[in-house]
C-alpha cells in the first residue's frame, strides 16, 4: 500500500458528533476565523454554514438572556452543540447549575442544555428550523424555542412536539419591545 492510499481525499460518510467537535475546535483555534462576523455551523459533511445576525436579532438574544436569568443556572449565547445531524450553534441556551458543572470547559457540547433557542433570521428555512429543533431535542434539550422577530411570537417544542407554552416559568412580555 502506498502513502497515497492512506490519504483521505473526501468525506465518505456523515461525520460523527465527535468528529464535528474536532473540526469546530480547529475552527476556533484558526486565526483566520477570529474576526468572522456571525455564527459558523458545520453540517454532517463538513461544510461550513455561516449566518450574519442583525442588530435586532442580538437585542432579542440579550433580552432572552435577561428573562432566563430568573431561572438561576446560566444562559449562553452562540452555544455550539454537536448533534447526530450536524454541529449547530444555538442563538441562546439555558443550562442548570448541574449541567454547567458537568460540561464546563467543553468547546462544543455533545449534549444539549435544557433549553435551546433559535431566533429566526430571514435566511432561515422551515426545514432548517425543524431539523435544528429535532437535533437539539435528540441531543437532550428539554425544550426548544423558536422566536419569530417579524411576527413577534414564540413557539415552544418538547419531546412530544409543539406545546402551548414553555414549562419554564419565564416572563417574555418585554421580548419584542420597540
Amino acid at each position: 500500500m502506498s502513502v497515497m492510499d492512506k490519504v483521505q481525499e473526501l468525506i465518505e460518510a456523515p461525520l460523527s458528533a465527535a468528529e464535528l467537535v474536532v473540526r469546530y475546535q480547529d475552527l476556533c483555534d484558526n486565526r483566520c476565523f477570529a474576526n468572522v462576523p456571525g455564527k459558523i455551523e458545520i453540517d454532517v459533511w463538513g461544510r461550513l454554514v455561516m449566518t450574519p445576525p442583525s442588530y435586532y436579532h442580538g437585542l432579542v438574544q440579550g433580552r432572552l438572556c435577561r428573562s432566563l436569568a430568573a431561572l438561576g443556572g446560566e444562559t449562553g449565547v452562540e452555544t455550539a452543540i454537536a448533534t447526530a445531524t450536524g454541529l449547530f450553534v444555538a442563538d441562546v441556551t439555558w443550562a442548570s447549575d448541574q449541567f454547567i458543572r458537568a460540561h464546563l470547559g467543553e468547546i462544543a457540547l455533545q449534549q444539549a442544555p435544557e433549553v435551546c433557542i433559535e431566533v429566526v433570521s430571514p435566511s432561515n428555512s422551515r426545514n432548517e428550523l425543524e431539523g435544528k429543533t429535532a437535533a437539539f431535542l435528540a441531543a437532550g434539550a428539554r425544550e426548544v424555542w423558536i422566536v419569530y422577530l417579524k411576527s413577534k411570537r414564540c413557539e415552544f417544542y418538547g419531546p412530544q412536539g409543539l406545546t402551548d407554552r414553555s414549562n419554564f416559568a419565564v416572563d417574555l412580555s418585554e421580548l419584542f419591545k420597540q
